[in-house]
């Protein structure tokens, strides 16, 4: 591709929409559930390739009758990675985007070099776990209206985006992640799953329970969490300089990376 695109890159039999700019070694940034690649707006990665994607049912992607659990988001990311020659890239996703790109690199490790997640939607304590069938049923009945209430979010870019998704679309990625038979978005299935990176790992919670437990995973050697206490959902949002300069460098430093740790900034 040229060093600045948008276009429609047809996997599997559907044409996702993504944007490709820049040059260097290249990341792909995976948006979290019912948003769209405008998620990383704001972001300057000034010495990477860096491309966007707006997910299948989601954003300016055509909307399907099914087709919405991680691994079906991830088996087209690992077309579009081919077919850009990215890889081995650095795979980053937020929310549900860090389930998606941690199943890209769990079953398609020579695409994946190293993996970012900001607040993944996986590592649901028990009492989380308890509302999964709750919410469903609900996402089931009303959709992105009842999206919108679980999460709690106010007027805005975000919440606009998360209405513009089908209720379909939302009800079967939510089930993917926490209901289905094959879903690691509760602590245990998560352990489980993860044990089996080869990746080195970044993870960006906000809250120090979460982080803890992340700091628990059998994760491979360069892995990172790192807290930042008191930001909310959207870590990346609130502090975009600080985010970008944390995976900067956190690169760089992998060939001389500890083992996992927890770190407070």
């Amino acid at each position: 591709m040229l060093p600045s695109m948008a276009a429609n890159v047809e996997a599997r039999g559907v044409p996702i929409w993504l944007s490709d700019t820049g040059t260097g070694d290249p990341l792909l940034l995976v948006h979290g559930w019912g948003g769209d690649s405008r998620a990383w707006s704001g972001l300057s990665f000034a010495i990477h390739r860096v491309v966007t994607v707006d997910l299948r049912g989601h954003g300016r992607s055509p909307v399907l009758r099914h087709g919405y659990r991680p691994a079906d988001y991830a088996g087209d990311l690992a077309v579009l990675v081919e077919r850009l020659n990215l890889g081995p890239v650095v795979a980053i996703g937020h929310s549900m985007g860090g389930q998606i790109v941690a199943e890209l690199a769990l079953e398609r490790p020579d695409l994946v070099a190293a993996v970012v997640v900001v607040d993944p939607a996986y590592g649901a304590d028990e009492a989380e776990a308890a509302t999964f069938e709750e919410r469903l049923a609900a996402l089931l009945d009303d959709g992105s209206e009842a999206a919108v209430r679980q999460l709690g979010l106010p007027a805005g870019a975000i919440r606009d985006q998360l209405l513009a998704t089908p209720g379909h679309v939302l009800a079967e990625s939510y089930a993917g992640m926490y209901t289905d038979p094959a879903a690691f978005g509760a602590r245990p299935a998560a352990a489980a799953r993860l044990a089996g990176l080869t990746q080195p790992l970044l993870c960006l919670r906000p809250t120090p329970g979460m982080a803890a437990w992340d700091t628990g995973l059998s994760l491979p050697y360069g892995s990172r969490v790192v807290l930042w206490n008191g930001c909310g959902h959207f870590l990346h949002h609130e502090r975009p300089a600080q985010f970008v300069n944390l995976i900067e460098s956190w690169l760089t430093s992998l060939p001389e990376a500890p083992t996992s740790r927890t770190a407070t900034e």
